[in-house]
């Protein structure tokens, strides 16, 4: 049992350090902390580094904020080594689950609009009504989902843990939504289109 443990620890050692080789290229996750996890000790890189403000995807950003809490869940919440393994396995299926449901109901919701979106076109409101109640049940199940799976993660934590996790959880919304404007913001200067120079005497 004792070397059961041991491999899976390992198991999960390695899958943290692929998450940090990825997250060490995206240094936009890294530039965006907050400044109470910065008061820790952890080194930032210097504002306007390579990548801080380029534009990625929401999806993009999600992923990098999701590694990023799992790269930083043991110092923040203070987990055990004996809790951190399971931890980790749980709140990834938790994050899978999310990404997941929010790709779905983003892609109904993009439906939704083509069919909603023509200018005095005749809506077929039947179809309509059958996306809207799909785009129901979806929402409905993927609540379900999400809070069982968050159900799962607190068995492994204790009630100050708990409470750490959803403090954390939201600085992360927090900075998903500032990385996104930073990246919306990013993309219309790459789309201005640039001065002409002047011609050199």
């Amino acid at each position: 049992m004792h070397e059961v443990h041991r491999v899976l620890k390992v198991h999960e050692v390695i899958r943290v350090h692929e998450v940090r080789r990825v997250l060490g290229v995206l240094v936009l996750v890294l530039t965006c902390v907050t400044p109470a996890l910065a008061a820790q000790g952890r080194r930032l890189p210097p504002a306007g580094s390579p990548g801080a403000d380029a534009g990625v995807s929401p999806a993009e950003i999600q992923r990098m904020l999701d590694g990023y809490m799992l790269i930083q869940a043991q110092d923040v919440l203070q987990l055990t080594d004996e809790q951190f393994p399971r931890f980790l396995s749980r709140v990834r299926t938790w994050q899978e689950t999310r990404r997941r449901t929010q790709g779905e109901r983003q892609r109904m919701l993009q439906e939704l609009r083509r069919m909603t979106s023509g200018r005095g076109d005749v809506v077929d409101e039947n179809a309509v009504k059958d996306r809207l109640k799909a785009l129901d049940d979806l929402e409905t199940r993927a609540s379900g989902e999400i809070q069982q799976h968050r159900g799962a993660i607190d068995q492994v934590l204790n009630p100050t843990q708990q409470a750490r996790f959803r403090i954390f959880e939201e600085t992360m919304e927090q900075r998903k939504i500032e990385l996104l404007m930073r990246a919306r913001q990013g993309r219309g200067r790459q789309n201005q289109p640039q001065a002409a120079e002047e011609p050199k005497n």
